[in-house]
């Protein structure tokens, strides 16, 4: 009998998966890098009020990057693991900032995507949950395949 996800049918969705994610990140990333611009995405930070100048600078100008090549390395396969805690910790202090904006009543565009829309709380709560999930699981297929491929774990589970 065969598991729906076994590792047969778990590779295709995990890479596919990956990719999707991957591609949501670069995205992200570049759109404020090359598309609305990080002084924008700076004021975004800014509007948190969780640091002040110049490290809402610092965090605006690095975030994007590490969207990027953290997506692009999602995407390609490179450094998977890196890539997958890499954005793991990313959705980690946006959640704390989202939560923290939400906790504070502040009525500020999200800067999440490029865009001013102003933060729908419950929406984001839902979205970074489902990133928690897929980069749990992502992270769970990568350390079945580390354990498959140094013969530890024979196991089709």
């Amino acid at each position: 009998m065969v598991a729906v996800f076994s590792s047969m049918n778990r590779q295709p969705v995990a890479l596919t998966a990956s990719v999707l994610l991957g591609v949501w990140f670069v995205y992200s990333g570049g759109v404020k890098i090359f598309g609305t611009g990080l002084d924008e995405f700076t004021t975004a930070v800014a509007n948190y009020k969780l640091v002040k100048a110049p490290w809402d600078a610092v965090a605006a100008y690095s975030v994007p990057w590490l969207e990027l090549i953290a997506g692009l390395c999602l995407m390609l396969g490179i450094l998977r693991k890196g890539a997958i805690l890499t954005i793991a910790g990313l959705v980690v202090v946006f959640s704390i900032s989202v939560g923290w904006a939400w906790a504070h009543n502040l009525d500020i565009s999200c800067g999440c995507h490029g865009g001013t829309a102003k933060i729908q709380y419950w929406h984001k709560a839902a979205e970074f949950a489902g990133y928690f999930i897929l980069l749990g699981w992502l992270w769970w297929v990568e350390r079945k395949n580390d354990r498959r491929s140094s013969g530890a774990d024979s196991s089709d589970v």
